[in-house]
């Protein structure tokens, strides 16, 4: 059972808990790692033409890195260090799955599929920092070892149909 997503007053009580929420694409009932992650699909295809890829790298490292504060503090708020709702660990690993992906929405869309396979399976080391870290950085390195999985595969397919 999905636990039950916090109000849009909890969104708004503290930043971090925005950027936990995802911006809000974390209160939805049902999948919100889905939603959080196509947050991050809409999101990247956004501001993707703004930036060099350097500068994406570095704000994805410094988002990385704010992202373990803002889980421990929604994740305390929640009284759940990994709680449905938070799912800024979906947002910034999927953007750099997204920046290494090959062009085209196809390639976009199985990088979707496989970060979605890889972040509900958590194979490991995933599995053990998603079951034995139970803070901020756990709750990030496991999704960064999905997306570590993800551009693991889409090389292998690329190699494949090349």
């Amino acid at each position: 059972m999905a636990s039950k997503p916090p109000s849009l007053r909890f969104l708004f009580a503290h930043p971090a808990h925005f950027f936990a929420c995802g911006c809000g694409s974390g209160l939805t009932r049902r999948a919100p790692g889905t939603f959080g992650t196509l947050f991050a699909w809409a999101s990247f295809v956004l501001f993707r033409p703004y930036f060099g890829e350097g500068q994406l790298l570095f704000l994805f490292a410094a988002a990385y890195l704010a992202g373990i504060w803002f889980i421990n503090v929604a994740g305390r708020a929640l009284g759940d260090p990994d709680h449905g709702s938070i799912v800024w660990d979906e947002i910034v690993p999927f953007w750099l799955v997204l920046l290494m992906t090959p062009p085209g929405w196809l390639w976009q869309l199985t990088a979707f599929a496989l970060f979605r396979f890889f972040d509900i399976t958590k194979p490991q080391p995933a599995r053990y920092f998603d079951e034995h870290v139970k803070n901020g950085f756990g709750v990030m390195a496991d999704d960064l070892i999905a997306a570590g999985y993800t551009l693991l595969m889409l090389a292998l397919i690329k190699i494949v149909v090349s």
